[in-house]
């Protein structure tokens, strides 16, 4: 996945600058980004703080490992099934 030029602390700051009357568009071309982009960031960052946006992405990364020790269990059990119903 492609990383973004921003932290999130920027994008959070940007959004503030909206919310203090600058229109999408002059933000948009202040930071040089496309407007699915910052609509986009509204979405998922619009009434956050810092520490809550930090908070998102902390337990984002855990779900993501938590989902990949789910596949690999669920694997490891399908493997052992496989072989279970051979030897009999």
């Amino acid at each position: 996945m492609r990383r973004s030029r921003f932290s999130d602390e920027q994008i959070i700051g940007i959004l503030k600058e909206h919310q203090a009357g600058l229109s999408a568009m002059e933000l948009c071309r202040k930071y040089g980004v496309s407007d699915a982009t910052f609509y986009k960031w509204r979405s998922k960052y619009g009434g956050m703080d810092v520490s809550e946006a930090k908070r998102l992405k902390s337990l984002e990364e855990e779900n993501g490992k938590l989902k990949r020790l789910l596949a690999d269990a669920m694997l490891d059990v399908s493997t052992l099934r496989e072989m279970l119903g051979k030897n009999f």
